[in-house]
């Protein structure tokens, strides 16, 4: 699925009803999005760091971040300080990833295009 497919679609309300996605399905929608997402070690998030030089621009992103979570009612783990903006992408309900994640992130995504 494309970056521009995931980024055109919403988050849909999950409260573990669903199992977490499996390794192929996690491999398909990771290329949709942009290849700075990384999935962690033990495929249970995506995660991605952004580098800034100052403080604002971190904070600016967490904002972000925190708006788009709120539209979207998925809400990403932000840790945020001098120089940096980590956004950390888990659906808790399922202890695992969902297709929401791989949709936040895309609409991040565009966001920052």
């Amino acid at each position: 699925m494309s970056n521009k497919k995931l980024s055109n679609q919403h988050c849909k309300p999950c409260h573990g009803e669903v199992p977490a996605l499996s390794a192929s399905q996690i491999t398909e929608l990771v290329a949709g999005i942009d290849p700075q997402w990384a999935v962690s070690e033990a495929g249970d998030a995506l995660v991605r760091r952004f580098i800034f030089k100052g403080f604002a621009k971190a904070a600016y992103l967490a904002n972000l971040c925190a708006w788009l979570a709120d539209k979207e009612g998925h809400h990403p783990d932000i840790a945020f300080g001098w120089g940096y903006c980590e956004v950390t992408l888990t659906t808790h309900d399922l202890g695992g990833l969902s297709e929401n994640d791989f949709i936040w992130a895309a609409r991040l995504d565009a966001l920052l295009e």
